[in-house]
């Protein structure tokens, strides 16, 4: 590293923490002010914020070693985090959970189970589940960033985690959502820039004869039932690859399905001005990943090609970026890197002090607490939750640990409770809480046994999880009738709703009027995860110069986007 790369890394800093003070003032008038950014944020912003959110420097290393490690068949392990949520998002959920109205997505459990002890109860399970899982995203984020900025600076990777991260706590307190949002804006052309650089410089230096040094099949997309060279490697977990695939997918599905997957998703969608904004944000999400795919796609070659004897595929990306990156151009496309961390930490912590606010210390200490003392409190909750997740990162040995104990083991216990509540009406407070809760608890009993294949593992979390809903649904009470057509009636679900519908006003040619039509929005979904799924491999072959593939996946993901043009934003402008 260059004087001119940690000059150019400091100026970031100060100019991000210099928004945070700008926006103190705005973001402490209230909690809406402080947490949903008063609801007048546009809907591009709050799409760029979200999305940048998820170009965070932890998960871009993990994408990277994956993508070291598979070849293109690592795109199939990426269902495992929902990376399709963008179709999701685009075709109904968005707008569902924009007019729920609520400040967090706990909050959204009175609006579903009510305001009494079952509504009460799955609320404050939801929140402890989004707590413990904010925590340990933040542990995640630690693991990551130290291992990154220790390529470059010569201290311990924990000692560098807990300066940069202090940094970025103090201008999450100072700004709240305000300076959260801005500042992702300015990230977000500052790593399309970098993400462009890198991809640009990768396929300038890689000839024929450098591809051709590539390990077979590193282009295909191909699922292939067993990978025998990874037996007895550190690479086993993956050894049979086919039956690894069927989890994923099942995983992702359902876990879009249930609504946005990080607890700052849901933010974005409640902040947003109305419904239509609500589902504009859901189409531009995955837009403006985009350059993120091309860029990991130029850091693997570049290793691939010219690093010999990496031992730690989680540090390919700084090795690369040292090695390959001139100086003050390395400066400046760290900074952007230490920018999608600080994006994804701020939005973490952000949400995650929602939840202790409004959900845990509001209900159960200060019921009458004022705005002032609200936002005060919200302070202390950032650093709570920031020092929770630092004695997790500290506990941890690799990103890949906390990632998939999150994906595979916690996020098996939560999702089907997530999906239940949208669709079917006999779900209650009850069920959710109790399916959410063994969830929890059967998670942490799966890090006792870490060697068990997540193909064995999750479907068991699964069931366990679904018999758990549908049971302490089934045997108590169902949500008072009036809730339910409340809920209905605002938010307007399909799925298993018909006892509800019957009873709502909203009837006929009315209710057609306001409500997605279920086959319509499952075919937006599909034809946005074509889109997606297009548009993210178009870059990857490019910067490889696999022309022919690259054309491939740009007509797929162009001939999608031009029929939802007709199947979903025509209609979303002249509806709403």
């Amino acid at each position: 590293m260059s004087a001119l790369d940690y000059i150019v890394i400091i100026i970031y800093f100060v100019i991000v923490i210099g928004v945070g003070f700008y926006y103190h003032k705005r973001a402490s008038q209230n909690l809406e002010s402080y947490f949903l950014g008063g609801k007048r944020l546009p809907w591009l912003a709050l799409a760029m914020s979200g999305s940048v959110s998820n170009f965070d420097v932890t998960g871009t290393m993990w994408i990277v070693s994956i993508l070291f490690v598979l070849g293109m068949k690592s795109m199939w392990h990426h269902w495992m985090w929902g990376f399709l949520m963008g179709a999701f998002f685009l075709a109904y959920i968005g707008k569902w959970v924009r007019r729920s109205k609520v400040m967090t997505a706990a909050e959204w459990m009175k609006t579903r189970f009510g305001d009494e002890k079952a509504g009460r109860t799955a609320r404050t399970a939801y929140a402890l589940l989004a707590i413990i899982t904010q925590a340990s995203f933040l542990g995640y984020a630690f693991q990551g960033i130290g291992k990154f900025a220790s390529v470059y600076i010569p201290i311990d990777p924990d000692i560098l985690a807990v300066m940069i991260i202090s940094i970025t706590t103090l201008y999450v307190i100072l700004g709240g959502l305000f300076s959260v949002v801005v500042t992702d804006v300015i990230q977000t052309l500052v790593l399309t820039f970098s993400g462009l650089l890198i991809a640009g410089l990768a396929w300038v230096k890689l000839t024929p004869e450098a591809l051709s040094r590539l390990p077979e099949q590193f282009t295909s997309l191909c699922i292939p039932w067993r990978i025998q060279e990874f037996a007895g490697t550190d690479n086993a977990a993956f050894e049979f690859f086919g039956a690894l695939v069927i989890v994923w997918i099942m995983k992702g599905l359902l876990l879009n399905a249930g609504g946005p997957a990080q607890m700052y998703d849901f933010q974005r969608f409640l902040a947003a001005k109305n419904e239509r904004d609500a589902a504009k944000i859901g189409a531009a999400w995955s837009g403006f990943l985009v350059v993120r795919w091309a860029m990991v796609m130029g850091i693997v070659l570049l290793a691939l090609t010219g690093i010999s004897g990496v031992t730690d595929a989680e540090k390919v990306m700084p090795l690369v970026l040292q090695n390959f990156l001139p100086a003050g151009i390395r400066g400046f496309v760290i900074a952007g890197l230490l920018a999608a961390f600080m994006s994804t930490f701020s939005s973490t912590v952000n949400s995650g002090a929602a939840f202790i606010v409004r959900d845990i210390w509001q209900p159960y200490f200060r019921p009458k607490a004022g705005d002032k003392e609200a936002v005060r409190f919200s302070y202390v909750a950032t650093v709570l939750l920031v020092l929770i997740g630092i004695a997790i990162g500290f506990q941890s040995r690799s990103i890949a640990d906390i990632w998939n104990w999150m994906m595979m083991a916690l996020g098996a216990g939560i999702i089907v409770p997530n999906v239940l509540r949208w669709y079917w009406w006999r779900m209650n407070g009850w069920g959710y809480a109790l399916g959410t809760v063994g969830g929890i608890l059967l998670s942490l009993v799966a890090l006792y046994y870490k060697d068990i294949p997540d193909y064995y593992l999750f479907p068991r979390i699964v069931s366990a999880c679904t018999i758990m809903s549908i049971a302490g649904s089934l045997a108590t009470k169902p949500v008072k009738k009036k809730i339910l057509v409340d809920f209905f009636c605002s938010v307007r679900p399909f799925g298993f709703w018909k006892p509800v519908r019957k009873e709502s006003p909203l009837t006929g040619p009315e209710l057609r009027k306001k409500s997605e039509r279920p086959s319509l929005s499952v075919l937006n979904v599909v034809l946005g995860m074509l889109a997606i799924t297009g548009f993210y491999l178009f870059p990857m072959y490019l910067v490889g110069h696999w022309y022919g593939k690259s054309v491939l996946w740009l007509g797929v993901g162009l001939g999608a986007a031009i029929i939802l043009k007709f199947t979903w934003y025509n209609k979303l402008i002249k509806k709403y």
